[in-house]
């Protein structure tokens, strides 16, 4: 009677569809929630529009039979192989979720229960308990199911063997639940329940999609979830781990999932609106997450529109994760999946065991005894009803049974093993091992699982928690299978290409694989040469990025206002380069690099300096001999006519220290050729401040002499007692003792020195004498352009003296050329930089001592050698006279 008043109230109220159940008694039972149906279909045939809903009846989704046959192939593995549990049977129960509370509250009892009854709370003695349960497809179906489950508990202390280490928790399951769909989304509210999952690690596939985005530099996506918790927990994970590896949203979109039938308007017009958000988005890479079933619902994308779209055949790059599998209504049999051709898709590693395929293509409505779910299966997926003795007519087509599988599109079913049906296959085969061990370790255990006392079958079941926590076998397919400390499973993840043909077949294409085993660097793999995108991209690799990609040589710049994807390329300044794409800022080449003309690479600097082998230098060189030839020649010239009148005048031997003055100017050019060395960067400056200082004193010997000596030849004058070498000589060595200290004070303080100059010039790296202090360099040109001032006026106005051989003039000539130099030198010398600097330096010696040289002494070399006949005393008198 108690059993009875117990049934009761497990029924529920009104009419409904009986729960289908498969049944095989064994030993130890294993239960199974499958979401087979629960969705509304409608008798309606599709032709151009999707048709309207209508709640006729209960719709089964047909690709979920493959689970059923998974468990039940795995369960006949076993009890056929004599390896594991030897001389058991294991049996299994099957209970249709319907995708619904109440009906997936009832299976879960009926599993706990006796055996095709709902009798909670209650065992009876002779009554087998249930070992384990595989289910839930997706996380509400989960979240059902560990409601009850959660409830049934015994807390109880259990000894664990000292090997073992110590106390298990006091709260314990009555058996053992694994989850191969989405896992049950807990809140603060919900209970703590133990569950093992098959699929793998939700990090593991976020991980493998960021790496997918990345490859391809797919930065700008859209996502797409379904309206539900799990959906919600998905979009608000992505959003972090996802923006973090700089991807960035065009649309995040919810897809409506509709209860009732007044429902259905409200969600054809959001997803119209969705449809058209979508595919109007520049993001060419959306991002779908769901349930198992949530492809079929993808679906209806295509057929919803508030514009046009008759035209329209642009797509999108779909990346779907793990818990969606290609899968469609009844009523969607021949819709077109095309928009969907090339989608990338991550799946549960999955092989396809031996013997599968043989096994499913031999069922058949007519010879499988005790499937309660195959003539639903069979008439859903073929279209086709079998005929009833008790109705007078059929409507629609008879199923013949004959039907083949293979025909089916892949939507509806496939012949080879899916992820979802592998990690069914997996479960059933973690329990038999984890029975075998518990069987093979404490052989009395065995005896109370036929009707032992309830403490003794709770220890059993905390038995198999404690061995499948540790379980690690290989399963039919050599795959390692075992679970971490989360109870999840340490699987792989298979990155997946479906190609859609016009029939709606599917063929699977393996491009990669998300290996958590691997190295870091090698953990997520893919071949994208046997990727196959949908023919909009005509084959090309697609693009998703908010801004095209900044070429090396340019650097990001966010858009205000905008997501940190879509940005402005802006050039590099001067300096800097970018050697990738899309850098977010530009780098500084070192001192010894310097910006290519693309500013995207670095180039090792040259090295400059003015050297002979290049032709400024040499040019420079030549020159300058040149110029000391000339002088040594108009010095021997002045030598061999020394005693002539016109070498007598102004001071013979001012003449010739002014002419070898003058050559050693020239030769002083040279040291500034050639790479700077210590000794030659601290005798050029110096040097050439103290012999232009000299032959400037000379110039202004020579000036003071004509002056005094024209003065000295009026009566009464008291000049004369000036003139003679005696003030010349104090002249040149007085003015030339002053710079001399100059730069002797400069080499003691801070004397020149060899530099490297990285930096005033872009391309090159320039070795120079460095001046040490740019004061005194400019205290010896300041210096010896007062000479030169004072040398210039004083020869400005002795210019008109009347003596045949008066030099003022020419000495006029030659400081306003040395002036004119030297004044021009200085803006030249600050403007210009590397070797340049050097060659304006020894353009303006080699110029002003030129200057001096032709100013000077080309008259005198005229008389000398072109007219002698004018160099004799007599003739310098008559001319003298004809002047008076």
């Amino acid at each position: 009677m108690v059993c009875q008043a117990h049934i009761a109230k497990c029924r529920l109220q009104g009419p409904h569809r009986p729960l289908h159940i498969y049944h095989q008694p064994g030993d130890f039972i294993i239960g199974g929630i499958v979401s087979h149906g629960g969705f509304l279909s409608t008798s309606a045939t599709f032709m151009e529009e999707p048709p309207p809903v209508l709640p006729e009846e209960l719709v089964v989704v047909p690709k979920v039979y493959q689970h059923i046959l998974a468990l039940a192939f795995a369960v006949k593995e076993i009890n056929g192989c004599s390896h594991i549990l030897p001389n058991i049977t294991l049996g299994f129960h099957i209970y249709d979720s319907y995708t619904n509370a109440r009906k997936t509250y009832l299976a879960t009892l009926i599993l706990l229960s006796k055996l095709e009854k709902c009798v909670p709370n209650y065992v009876c003695d002779t009554e087998n308990n249930l070992t384990g349960v595989i289910g839930g497809l997706d996380s509400e179906i989960s979240f059902y199911v560990a409601t009850i489950l959660d409830i049934y508990k015994i807390p109880q202390e259990t000894d664990i063997p000292k090997s073992t280490g110590g106390i298990m928790d006091f709260s314990l399951t009555t058996c053992v639940w694994l989850v191969y769909g989405s896992a049950p989304v807990m809140n603060d509210k919900t209970p703590g329940l133990s569950f093992y999952q098959l699929t793998a690690q939700e990090s593991l596939q976020y991980e493998g999609i960021i790496s997918l985005l990345l490859h391809f530099k797919w930065t700008w996506i859209g996502v797409t979830a379904m309206d539900n918790t799990n959906g919600e927990r998905f979009v608000h994970t992505v959003l972090q781990l996802f923006s973090k590896n700089g991807i960035c949203f065009a649309f995040i979109e919810r897809i409506p999932i509709f209860s009732f039938l007044s429902e259905i308007k409200d969600m054809l017009q959001q997803g119209a609106k969705i449809h058209d958000k979508i595919m109007s988005s520049k993001a060419n890479v959306v991002v779908a997450n769901g349930d198992f079933y949530s492809m079929a619902i993808f679906k209806w994308l295509p057929y919803l529109s508030e514009h046009d779209m008759t035209n329209d055949v642009k797509s999108k790059v779909w990346i779907t994760t793990a818990e969606i599998e290609f899968t469609s209504f009844v009523y969607q049999r021949n819709w077109d999946s095309g928009l969907f051709n090339g989608a990338i898709a991550f799946e549960i590693h999955s092989r396809d065991p031996s013997g599968f395929h043989q096994y499913v293509e031999h069922r058949n409505p007519s010879n499988t005894d005790g499937d309660g779910f195959i003539r639903d299966f069979w008439q859903q997926a073929f279209d086709c009803v079998f005929p009833d003795i008790t109705a007078d007519q059929v409507e629609g087509n008879i199923c013949t049974g004959e039907e083949k599988l293979e025909n089916l599109p892949g939507s509806f079913f496939e012949m080879s093993m899916t992820g979802h049906s592998y990690s069914i296959h997996s479960a059933v085969y973690a329990m038999a091992h984890a029975l075998h061990a518990m069987s093979t370790s404490r052989p009395r255990h065995i005896g109370m699982a036929y009707g032992g006392r309830v403490k003794n079958q709770n220890q059993l079941f905390w038995q198999l928690h404690h061995i499948l926590r540790r379980i690690s076998f290989n399963n039919t397919e050599g795959d390692v299978v075992s679970f971490n400390k989360n109870g999840e499973i340490a699987s792989s993840l298979d990155i997946i290409n479906w190609i859609i043909f016009s029939n709606q077949s599917l063929r699977r294409v393996r491009v990669g694989k998300m290996d958590p085993g691997a190295p870091s660097d090698q953990a997520f793999t893919i071949d994208i040469e046997v990727i196959t995108w949908h023919s909009w991209f005509n084959q090309a690799r697609p693009l998703s990025a908010c801004t095209e990609s900044c070429q090396p040589g340019f650097s990001k710049k966010v858009k205000e206002g905008k997501p940190f994807c879509c940005y402005d390329c802006i050039l590099c300044p001067e300096g800097k380069i970018s050697n990738q794409e899309d850098m977010n800022d530009c780098t500084k080449c070192s001192d010894e690099n310097y910006p290519s003309k693309e500013r995207n690479i670095c180039i090792p600097k040259s090295i400059s300096f003015l050297s002979y082998e290049e032709p400024l230098g040499i040019s420079l060189a030549i020159v300058a001999l040149s110029f000391a030839f000339i002088t040594t020649l108009v010095l021997g010239t002045f030598l061999k006519n020394h005693k002539t009148p016109i070498v007598k005048a102004n001071n013979q031997n001012i003449t010739y220290t002014l002419l070898v003055t003058l050559l050693l100017c020239f030769l002083c050019a040279l040291l500034f050729i050639g790479q700077p060395k210590k000794m030659t960067c601290l005798l050029q400056q110096a040097a050439f401040g103290i012999i232009f200082s000299v032959a400037v004193s000379c110039v202004l010997a020579k000036t003071v002499t004509v002056v005094l000596a024209f003065m000295a030849t009026k009566p009464g004058s008291r000049m004369r007692m000036w003139v003679g070498k005696r003030l010349t000589n104090s002249i040149v060595i007085s003015c030339s003792l002053i710079q001399a200290g100059i730069c002797t004070l400069w080499l003691a303080i801070s004397p020149p020195f060899p530099d490297v100059d990285k930096h005033s010039m872009p391309e090159e790296i320039i070795l120079e004498c460095n001046v040490g202090t740019v004061i005194m360099f400019y205290c010896v040109l300041s210096y010896m352009g007062l000479l030169a001032i004072i040398s210039f006026t004083v020869a400005f106005l002795a210019r008109k003296l009347p003596d045949i051989f008066n030099e003022a003039k020419f000495i006029t000539f030659s400081m306003l050329v040395f002036c004119s130099v030297w004044l021009s030198f200085v803006p030249s010398y600050l403007s210009t930089k590397g070797k340049y600097t050097v060659a304006v330096e020894i353009f303006s010696i080699l110029a002003s001592s030129a200057g001096l040289l032709g100013c000077i002494f080309s008259p005198k070399c005229y008389i000398i050698l072109l007219r002698p006949e004018l160099n004799n005393r007599e003739q310098i008198i008559s001319i003298n006279k004809m002047k008076n």
